[in-house]
């Protein structure tokens, strides 16, 4: 295995801990807090859960340049799901498809192929998105952790490092 395979590998198997994590996260919430927010300018505990499942799906097809109205649906089918049941089957299933295509992309095409989401002017490569989308579940998931222990849930650093 190369460096760049090696790199790759680490960050999906770091993006996959995020997402394991989160699925014991999740499990933990009684349906009485899912419109808790801890002030108004906030998410509530089910908004960032509907984003933080959603994250791998979403943000592979927002790098394969999908156009806003495309990803504003995507979001929309994440925010449907009834139960925690389907959220966490449903970002299992959006960290697969997004394990398989950035493991599909030979190494040239890793390291130097460039995509540009609609949000921004310039495009980044394949590599950058994958290091910005494990930070971003971590981002989100340290939220939500914050959120269950501002309602007293029996959280700690072992629910984070399964």
């Amino acid at each position: 295995m190369n460096s760049t395979d090696l790199l790759r590998e680490t960050l999906l198997e770091e993006m996959g801990r995020g997402i394991k994590s989160m699925e014991g996260l999740l499990r933990k919430v009684e349906d009485k807090d899912w419109n808790y927010k801890p002030n108004e300018k906030m998410r509530s505990l089910k908004e960032l859960a509907n984003h933080i499942i959603a994250i791998p799906e979403v943000d592979l097809e927002i790098w394969k340049e999908k156009s806003h109205e495309e990803i504003q649906r995507l979001e929309l089918a994440y925010e449907r799901l009834e139960n925690v049941d389907q959220m966490i089957e449903a970002m299992n299933k959006g960290f697969q498809l997004y394990k398989t295509y950035m493991l599909s992309l030979s190494e040239v095409d890793f390291l130097s192929k460039k995509t540009k989401p609609f949000y921004l002017e310039e495009g980044q490569v394949q590599a950058h998105w994958l290091i910005e989308d494990v930070s971003h579940i971590f981002h989100h998931r340290g939220q939500f952790f914050n959120y269950l222990k501002q309602l007293d849930y029996d959280v700690s650093m072992n629910d984070l490092y399964v």
